[in-house]
Protein backbone atom coordinates (compact mmCIF):
# COMPACT_ATOMS: atom_id res chain seq x y z
CA UNK A 1 0.00 0.00 0.00
CA UNK A 2 1.29 3.38 -0.71
CA UNK A 3 2.05 5.94 1.49
CA UNK A 4 -0.62 8.45 0.02
CA UNK A 5 -3.36 5.61 0.09
CA UNK A 6 -2.70 4.58 3.62
CA UNK A 7 -3.32 8.17 4.92
CA UNK A 8 -5.97 8.55 2.76
CA UNK A 9 -7.56 5.20 4.48
CA UNK A 10 -6.58 7.01 7.86
CA UNK A 11 -8.55 9.56 7.91
CA UNK A 12 -11.33 7.96 6.81
CA UNK A 13 -11.29 5.29 9.97
CA UNK A 14 -10.53 8.76 12.07
CA UNK A 15 -13.91 10.37 10.68
CA UNK A 16 -15.98 6.63 11.57
CA UNK A 17 -18.29 7.68 9.16
CA UNK A 18 -19.64 5.64 6.82
CA UNK A 19 -20.82 8.31 4.05
CA UNK A 20 -17.75 10.23 4.07
CA UNK A 21 -16.73 11.49 -0.03
CA UNK A 22 -13.37 11.82 -1.36
CA UNK A 23 -11.65 9.43 0.51
CA UNK A 24 -10.44 7.93 -2.90
CA UNK A 25 -9.13 11.36 -4.27
CA UNK A 26 -5.49 11.95 -3.68
CA UNK A 27 -4.08 14.80 -1.27
CA UNK A 28 -0.82 16.20 -1.86
CA UNK A 29 -1.00 17.04 2.24
CA UNK A 30 -3.59 16.14 4.89
CA UNK A 31 -4.04 19.69 5.54
CA UNK A 32 -4.82 20.45 2.19
CA UNK A 33 -7.60 18.89 3.30
CA UNK A 34 -11.09 19.99 4.93
CA UNK A 35 -12.73 17.70 6.78
CA UNK A 36 -16.15 18.43 7.86
CA UNK A 37 -19.21 16.41 9.61
CA UNK A 38 -22.75 17.78 8.67
CA UNK A 39 -26.05 16.56 9.30
CA UNK A 40 -27.64 14.85 6.24
CA UNK A 41 -30.26 17.27 5.55
CA UNK A 42 -27.71 19.69 4.56
CA UNK A 43 -26.23 17.88 2.15
CA UNK A 44 -27.53 18.93 -1.29
CA UNK A 45 -26.67 23.04 0.03
CA UNK A 46 -22.94 21.88 1.30
CA UNK A 47 -22.16 20.20 -2.23
CA UNK A 48 -23.01 23.03 -3.83
CA UNK A 49 -21.25 25.14 -1.84
CA UNK A 50 -18.00 22.32 -2.22
CA UNK A 51 -18.01 23.63 -6.06
CA UNK A 52 -17.24 27.38 -4.74
CA UNK A 53 -14.87 26.75 -2.01
CA UNK A 54 -11.42 27.55 -2.42
CA UNK A 55 -9.97 27.09 0.75
CA UNK A 56 -9.10 23.13 0.75
CA UNK A 57 -10.14 20.24 -0.37
CA UNK A 58 -13.65 19.93 1.46
CA UNK A 59 -14.86 16.47 1.86
CA UNK A 60 -18.02 15.28 4.17
CA UNK A 61 -19.37 12.80 5.99
CA UNK A 62 -23.22 13.18 6.14
CA UNK A 63 -24.92 11.63 9.09
CA UNK A 64 -27.86 12.04 11.99
CA UNK A 65 -26.50 15.04 13.99
CA UNK A 66 -26.49 12.98 17.24
CA UNK A 67 -24.28 10.44 15.54
CA UNK A 68 -21.67 12.85 14.31
CA UNK A 69 -21.34 14.35 17.31
CA UNK A 70 -20.81 10.67 19.05
CA UNK A 71 -17.72 10.13 17.00
CA UNK A 72 -16.44 13.27 18.15
CA UNK A 73 -17.03 12.27 21.86
CA UNK A 74 -15.32 8.78 20.79
CA UNK A 75 -12.36 11.23 19.51
CA UNK A 76 -12.77 11.68 15.69
CA UNK A 77 -11.21 14.74 14.65
CA UNK A 78 -13.31 16.48 11.74
CA UNK A 79 -12.48 20.21 11.38
CA UNK A 80 -16.38 21.98 11.18
CA UNK A 81 -19.22 20.14 13.00
CA UNK A 82 -22.25 21.47 11.49
CA UNK A 83 -25.30 20.13 12.92
CA UNK A 84 -29.30 20.28 12.18
CA UNK A 85 -30.17 21.90 15.61
CA UNK A 86 -28.13 24.10 17.81
CA UNK A 87 -28.18 21.58 21.16
CA UNK A 88 -25.71 19.57 20.42
CA UNK A 89 -22.93 21.76 19.19
CA UNK A 90 -23.78 23.49 22.52
CA UNK A 91 -23.22 20.38 24.59
CA UNK A 92 -19.78 19.72 22.97
CA UNK A 93 -18.38 23.32 23.48
CA UNK A 94 -19.46 23.14 26.95
CA UNK A 95 -17.65 19.61 26.97
CA UNK A 96 -14.69 21.18 25.61
CA UNK A 97 -14.34 19.85 22.13
CA UNK A 98 -15.64 22.59 19.66
CA UNK A 99 -15.36 26.50 19.53
CA UNK A 100 -18.47 28.68 20.38
CA UNK A 101 -20.70 27.61 17.98
CA UNK A 102 -22.99 29.66 16.07
CA UNK A 103 -26.16 29.69 14.39
CA UNK A 104 -26.01 29.92 10.74
CA UNK A 105 -29.51 28.39 8.68
CA UNK A 106 -33.11 27.72 10.09
CA UNK A 107 -35.37 25.39 8.09
CA UNK A 108 -39.48 23.97 8.48
CA UNK A 109 -40.49 20.76 9.38
CA UNK A 110 -43.24 19.24 7.59
CA UNK A 111 -45.50 16.26 6.91
CA UNK A 112 -44.26 15.02 3.89
CA UNK A 113 -46.48 12.43 1.82
CA UNK A 114 -45.22 10.87 -1.56
CA UNK A 115 -46.58 12.82 -4.73
CA UNK A 116 -50.40 11.79 -4.94
CA UNK A 117 -50.86 10.92 -1.28
CA UNK A 118 -54.37 11.51 0.33
CA UNK A 119 -53.06 12.71 3.53
CA UNK A 120 -54.24 16.70 3.92
CA UNK A 121 -53.69 17.22 7.67
CA UNK A 122 -51.64 15.58 10.58
CA UNK A 123 -55.38 14.81 11.73
CA UNK A 124 -55.31 12.28 9.24
CA UNK A 125 -51.75 10.91 10.78
CA UNK A 126 -54.17 9.37 13.93
CA UNK A 127 -56.47 7.36 11.42
CA UNK A 128 -56.70 3.75 11.84
CA UNK A 129 -54.31 1.83 8.98
CA UNK A 130 -51.90 5.21 8.01
CA UNK A 131 -48.46 4.18 8.41
CA UNK A 132 -45.79 6.99 9.33
CA UNK A 133 -41.71 6.99 9.55
CA UNK A 134 -40.69 9.81 12.52
CA UNK A 135 -36.95 10.50 13.32
CA UNK A 136 -35.65 8.09 16.20
CA UNK A 137 -35.92 9.99 19.57
CA UNK A 138 -32.06 11.42 19.47
CA UNK A 139 -31.93 12.79 16.27
CA UNK A 140 -32.72 16.39 15.47
CA UNK A 141 -35.74 15.55 13.57
CA UNK A 142 -37.24 13.18 15.65
CA UNK A 143 -36.47 15.72 18.48
CA UNK A 144 -38.54 18.44 16.62
CA UNK A 145 -41.30 15.70 15.44
CA UNK A 146 -42.09 15.01 19.04
CA UNK A 147 -42.15 19.18 20.11
CA UNK A 148 -45.27 18.88 17.14
CA UNK A 149 -46.74 15.42 18.80
CA UNK A 150 -46.22 17.04 22.44
CA UNK A 151 -48.14 20.12 21.01
CA UNK A 152 -51.19 17.74 20.49
CA UNK A 153 -54.02 16.44 22.74
CA UNK A 154 -52.79 13.03 24.46
CA UNK A 155 -55.43 10.86 22.49
CA UNK A 156 -54.77 11.73 19.28
CA UNK A 157 -50.92 11.73 20.17
CA UNK A 158 -51.40 7.89 21.23
CA UNK A 159 -53.12 7.22 17.76
CA UNK A 160 -50.56 9.01 15.69
CA UNK A 161 -47.82 6.68 17.46
CA UNK A 162 -49.52 3.60 17.37
CA UNK A 163 -48.56 4.19 13.40
CA UNK A 164 -45.22 4.76 13.68
CA UNK A 165 -43.66 1.59 11.26
CA UNK A 166 -40.46 2.91 11.43
CA UNK A 167 -37.60 5.31 13.38
CA UNK A 168 -35.02 6.45 11.01
CA UNK A 169 -31.14 7.48 12.40
CA UNK A 170 -31.55 10.82 10.22
CA UNK A 171 -34.27 12.29 7.16
CA UNK A 172 -32.32 10.03 4.51
CA UNK A 173 -34.03 7.01 5.78
CA UNK A 174 -37.67 8.97 6.49
CA UNK A 175 -37.02 10.21 3.07
CA UNK A 176 -36.21 6.83 1.29
CA UNK A 177 -39.02 5.31 3.22
CA UNK A 178 -41.53 7.48 1.67
CA UNK A 179 -40.05 7.36 -1.81
CA UNK A 180 -40.23 3.47 -1.98
CA UNK A 181 -43.95 3.82 -0.87
CA UNK A 182 -43.22 1.81 2.30
CA UNK A 183 -45.61 4.38 4.78
CA UNK A 184 -48.03 7.05 4.08
CA UNK A 185 -46.31 9.99 5.50
CA UNK A 186 -43.37 11.27 7.61
CA UNK A 187 -42.29 14.43 8.95
CA UNK A 188 -39.38 16.13 7.67
CA UNK A 189 -37.82 19.29 6.56
CA UNK A 190 -38.94 21.33 3.85
CA UNK A 191 -35.36 21.02 2.14
CA UNK A 192 -36.01 17.60 2.23
CA UNK A 193 -39.01 17.45 0.34
CA UNK A 194 -37.91 19.82 -2.13
CA UNK A 195 -34.67 17.68 -2.73
CA UNK A 196 -36.44 14.69 -4.44
CA UNK A 197 -37.78 17.14 -7.20
CA UNK A 198 -41.35 16.28 -6.97
CA UNK A 199 -41.39 12.70 -5.57
CA UNK A 200 -42.31 14.14 -2.40
CA UNK A 201 -44.96 16.62 -1.81
CA UNK A 202 -44.98 18.97 1.32
CA UNK A 203 -47.86 20.16 4.16
CA UNK A 204 -47.05 22.47 6.02
CA UNK A 205 -47.86 22.74 9.87
CA UNK A 206 -50.25 24.66 11.35
CA UNK A 207 -48.50 28.23 13.51
CA UNK A 208 -48.83 26.38 16.59
CA UNK A 209 -47.12 23.54 16.32
CA UNK A 210 -44.71 24.14 14.02
CA UNK A 211 -41.02 23.98 16.11
CA UNK A 212 -38.24 26.11 15.67
CA UNK A 213 -35.66 24.81 13.38
CA UNK A 214 -32.23 26.03 13.77
CA UNK A 215 -29.07 24.93 12.73
CA UNK A 216 -25.71 25.27 14.25
CA UNK A 217 -21.89 24.90 13.39
CA UNK A 218 -18.51 24.82 15.04
CA UNK A 219 -14.85 24.55 14.37
CA UNK A 220 -13.29 21.32 16.31
CA UNK A 221 -10.94 21.70 18.83
CA UNK A 222 -7.43 20.42 17.35
CA UNK A 223 -8.52 21.04 14.04
CA UNK A 224 -5.54 20.53 11.81
CA UNK A 225 -6.85 22.76 9.19
CA UNK A 226 -8.26 25.82 11.15
CA UNK A 227 -8.10 28.55 8.64
CA UNK A 228 -10.28 26.81 6.42
CA UNK A 229 -12.52 25.68 8.40
CA UNK A 230 -12.77 29.51 9.69
CA UNK A 231 -13.84 30.76 6.00
CA UNK A 232 -16.05 27.90 5.76
CA UNK A 233 -18.07 28.53 8.58
CA UNK A 234 -17.73 32.24 7.76
CA UNK A 235 -18.92 31.74 4.27
CA UNK A 236 -22.30 30.02 5.71
CA UNK A 237 -22.83 33.03 7.07
CA UNK A 238 -22.12 35.74 4.58
CA UNK A 239 -20.74 34.26 0.95
CA UNK A 240 -21.18 31.19 -1.30
CA UNK A 241 -21.98 29.05 1.52
CA UNK A 242 -25.18 31.22 2.55
CA UNK A 243 -26.39 31.27 -1.26
CA UNK A 244 -26.15 27.55 -0.95
CA UNK A 245 -28.04 27.52 1.52
CA UNK A 246 -30.88 29.43 0.17
CA UNK A 247 -30.79 28.13 -3.24
CA UNK A 248 -31.64 24.89 -1.36
CA UNK A 249 -34.53 25.99 0.38
CA UNK A 250 -32.79 27.05 4.07
CA UNK A 251 -33.95 30.43 5.61
CA UNK A 252 -31.71 32.47 7.40
CA UNK A 253 -31.14 32.30 11.02
CA UNK A 254 -33.82 34.01 12.97
CA UNK A 255 -32.98 37.20 14.03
Amino acid sequence: MSRSTACRALLCVLLLAPALTGCGSSSADDHDDLLVSAATSLKAAFTAYEESFTGANAQFSFAGSDELAAQIRSGAKPDVFAAANTKLPDELFEEGLVEKPVVFASNRLVLAIPDGGKITSVDDLAKAGMTLAIGSRNVPVGSYTRKVLDRLDAAKRKAILANVRSYEPDVGGITAKLTQGAVDAGFLYITDVAATDGRLKAIELPAELRPDVAYGVAIVKGSRNGAAAKEFVEGLLDGDGAGALREAGFEPPAA
